[in-house]
């Protein structure tokens, strides 16, 4: 018996031996991060590269990988990802894919930012000509100024990858040129072309990329790679910026402040306007809104509170319903808005139709609860019925809604026995009027 356990201790122990070699191999593997980012440019996505960076350089990676795919987005968001991709202790290899993905606008700029630069096969990269915060052209004296920081940028990131690759970056800001993979390969604005993930790592290994510490060549043979994905709060961040949630937000939330403010007493309504409200005005902080389109927008619930107090027989309703609409269109489909983000001009006039008929039905039903006469105490039992406790000759008693109360014949009625089920039909100061629905059952020998 001893022998046997002296013979399990030993295999447990041998298996426990091989376990950490087998970790301590894995653990000496090269570690390559890997993040996904679809969208527009937003301060969510820059939160989730910047926590990216921060994990690699804890775990001592090899490199993160940031998967791009980007129709543009803010100026400054852009700087900030490209002050964090230049001065991160890991190589960021920017890779935009999959096919059909681009970087276009501030991708490019974040995509010459990388350590390493790579597109996948048909995709496209360019086309970066800056717009203004409300996505307007900008005048000639800011067009220029603007257009000068953003060449003098891409010549920074890009000097060291030779002239015509300068040239370039150049003509995507002063001319919004657009190219493709092949294209940005021959004139040496990428470093690869890569079919997946797995080409991508297989052509990095042995090259050499630029850092803060000096130069350092990429050992990517066997490496483990891991994603990384958006936080639950980053998700949140980057649904706000599309148009047509704000949108909703926005309508949704100053409609269930506006309720809750004419009829009091309860919160669930002001705590939802207030909080779609907040959320909606984040949105409108990143996203390219014309500002002027929310005057269109409160002229809309003002013309819905007057039809409710100068009733116009749907007149003012009807306006509200269109000033809605006009002041959508106006807050996110100005011109020169880009496409990925303009609101959804059916879904306006769908939302916006509904609200109307919605925030007028709900607020009328509010108000006329507000007006109606408030019933408390004996007025409230008028018409229900009872149980007499005391024979009503001519005076009694009978239970009423779990309350003992004095009760009087009316004249010319007969006495009324213990035990009979009654109706309440009148009052007179503290007394009821009762008068006979069901006698009591009769006790049999």
């Amino acid at each position: 018996m001893k022998k046997h356990l002296w013979l399990a201790n030993l295999l447990i122990l041998l298996f426990s031996l091989l376990q950490i070699e087998v970790f301590q191999a894995q653990s000496s593997l090269p570690l390559i991060y890997v993040l996904t980012a679809e969208g527009p440019v937003t301060p969510a996505m820059r939160e989730y590269l910047r926590r990216g960076i921060q994990l690699a350089e804890r775990r001592n990676a090899m490199a993160l990988i940031f998967q791009l795919n980007t129709p543009g987005g803010s100026v400054d968001t852009t700087t900030t990802m490209i002050q964090d991709i230049r001065e991160s202790q890991v190589p960021v290899v920017v890779y935009v894919q999959p096919r059909g993905a681009m970087a276009a606008s501030a991708g490019t700029l974040i995509t010459l930012a990388g350590h390493i630069a790579a597109m996948a096969p048909e995709t496209t990269i360019g086309a970066a000509s800056p717009v203004g915060a409300e996505g307007q052209e900008l005048g000639q004296t800011m067009e220029a100024k603007v257009k000068n920081m953003l060449k003098a940028t891409v010549r920074t990131l890009a000097e060291r990858r030779g002239e015509e690759a300068v040239k370039l970056a150049e003509e995507t800001i002063e001319s919004a040129t657009a190219v493709s993979a092949n294209e940005a390969l021959e004139a040496g604005l990428i470093d690869f072309i890569a079919t997946d993930l797995v080409d991508l790592i297989r052509q990095m290994d042995g090259f050499t990329v630029q850092m803060p510490d000096g130069d350092r060549t990429m050992q990517t043979t066997g490496a483990m790679t891991e994603r990384v994905s958006p936080s639950l709060i980053e998700q949140i961040l980057s649904i706000l910026t599309n148009p047509n949630i704000v949108f909703l937000l926005l309508t949704i939330g100053v409609q269930a402040i506006i309720i809750e403010l004419y009829s009091p007493g309860g919160w669930v309504a002001g705590f939802i306007g207030v909080v779609c409200v907040a959320l909606a005005m984040y949105g409108l902080g990143v996203l390219p809104v014309n500002w002027f389109g929310l005057i269109f927008i409160i002229i809309a619930f003002v013309l819905f509170i007057l039809e409710l107090n100068t009733p116009t027989m749907g007149g003012l309703t009807l306006a509200g319903v269109t000033s809605l609409i006009v002041g959508a269109l106006v807050l996110f489909n100005s011109p020169g808005v880009p496409s990925f983000q303009r609101i959804s001009v059916p879904l306006v006039v769908i939302t916006s139709s509904v609200l109307g008929v919605l925030f007028v039905g709900i607020l009328i039903f509010a108000l006329r609860a507000q007006k109606a006469p408030v019933q408390m105490g004996i007025e409230s039992i008028i018409g229900k019925q009872g149980e007499v406790k005391s024979e009503i000759n001519p005076i009694g008693s009978v239970l009423v809604a779990g309350e003992l109360w004095t009760a009087e014949l009316q004249p010319g009625q007969k006495p009324i026995s213990a035990g009979s089920r009654v109706e309440i039909t009148g009052k007179q100061g503290i007394r009821l009027f009762v008068k006979l629905i069901e006698e009591p059952p009769q006790e049999t020998a």
